[in-house]
């Protein structure tokens, strides 16, 4: 599994997830209960994964979609 998004915002998670699942692409939230538990402070960002194998497609995706500037590795930033 390899980060595509890290944030804390949880709409940008919630609508980054939803878009990969209309592709096809399966995608995990790791510490979204940390991050609830710890309340708005933003200590413990929300990490949007995917597999390894599909890392290279869902990062185009999202930047064909206009979320390019999210992306963990993303070289325009």
């Amino acid at each position: 599994m390899r980060e595509l998004i890290v944030t804390n915002d949880p709409v940008l998670i919630s609508f980054t997830e939803a878009l990969l699942r209309d592709q096809g692409i399966e995608a995990v939230v790791f510490d979204r209960n940390i991050s609830l538990m710890e309340g708005s402070i933003g200590a413990f960002p929300r990490r949007l994964v995917v597999p390894d194998e599909v890392w290279a497609k869902a990062a185009e995706f999202l930047k064909a979609a206009g979320l390019g500037d999210w992306v963990v590795g993303n070289e325009s930033k």
